[in-house]
């Protein structure tokens, strides 16, 4: 066995006691141990290291060797290196320190980063990083066990989830601010079949509420419609007259506030949905997780966009 085998935290700890007071009495005060224990503490690590490690002459303290110095300094980084490493177990375990990993929905992006800002100042120690992508994407994320948390609309079926409302969810649908359906108080459900509906992606939660809602007002009647993969796509070629769109309000308040956009006034409309924080129910959180998602709950959604 090498020297290294026969090391224990409680020989180095004695080294440097006997260093610092200078006397097995002293050492064995400032461990709370006796001086017989001392005693047996240096001369086992003596024996082990095959060299004398403190001067000992009678009359005067101890001292430390040449040997016995570098293996002092070497156990005070020892112990600085381990002190380090408890404080940032400690931290770690009460949720001070960490790295989280939050996915959002693609529509939730213009609001998120808000969020993250957010929580570096309350949570400073904790690495919040933010991952955006459609319904789809996220889901399976949260499947692969890749996020510790997600915000998106309607709950999943699968994987099976703890969800807590957040706040609030509009949708409604848009329009170009000079279309010919934009400031009627009442379009009829026929007049808004017949114009093209601009819609998301394959995969995306905003897409299956605006089909659904076509659905449901037309009877299955079909309907012309132009998929895109953005919300920022969709409002430009609304902005551009190319379509109309159902979106969340979310997406679009700048452009409702500036009038580049108007809500059209449909029958249902706005769809309210709500905003949800989520997690795996078969996986449970870690501290700095536990403490992410408490720090979002208590926003109370005063993170959402607001006319």
């Amino acid at each position: 066995m090498s020297e290294q085998e026969h090391l224990t935290l409680r020989q180095l700890r004695s080294l440097i006691a006997a260093a610092q007071e200078g006397s097995i009495t002293g050492a064995a005060d400032l461990l709370h141990l006796t001086p017989p224990a001392i005693h047996t503490q240096l001369k086992t690590l003596e024996e082990s290291m095959d060299t004398p490690l403190l001067n000992r002459t009678r009359g005067q303290a101890l001292s430390l060797t040449e040997a016995g110095q570098l293996l002092y300094d070497a156990a005070v980084r020892i112990e600085g290196e381990l002190a380090r490493t408890l404080r940032d177990i400690a931290a770690v375990r009460d949720g001070r320190e960490g790295r989280v990993h939050l996915g959002v929905v693609s529509t939730g992006k213009y609001f998120a980063p808000g969020i993250v800002a957010r929580l570096r100042k309350i949570c400073p120690g904790i690495d919040v990083r933010l991952s955006v992508g459609n319904r789809q994407t996220i889901i399976a994320a949260l499947d692969r066990h890749s996020l510790h948390l997600a915000i998106m609309g309607r709950p999943p079926r699968a994987p099976l989830v703890t969800a807590e409302p957040l706040g609030a969810h509009p949708h409604v649908i848009i329009a170009a601010p000079d279309h010919p359906l934009a400031g009627l108080a009442k379009i009829p459900d026929d007049a808004l079949l017949r114009e093209t509906f601009i819609t998301r992606e394959e995969g995306s939660g905003t897409r299956i509420l605006g089909i659904r809602y076509l659905d449901r007002i037309g009877n299955g009647q079909t309907y012309a419609k132009i998929e895109m993969d953005s919300n920022e796509t969709i409002k430009q070629a609304v902005i551009a007259g190319l379509g109309i769109a159902m979106i969340s309000e979310h997406t679009v308040t700048e452009e409702l506030r500036s009038g580049r956009l108007v809500r059209l006034n449909a029958s249902g409309l706005p769809i309210m949905r709500q905003w949800y924080l989520l997690h795996l129910q078969d996986s449970p959180l870690t501290p700095a997780a536990r403490r992410v998602r408490d720090e979002i709950s208590a926003m109370e959604a005063s993170f959402l966009p607001r006319l």
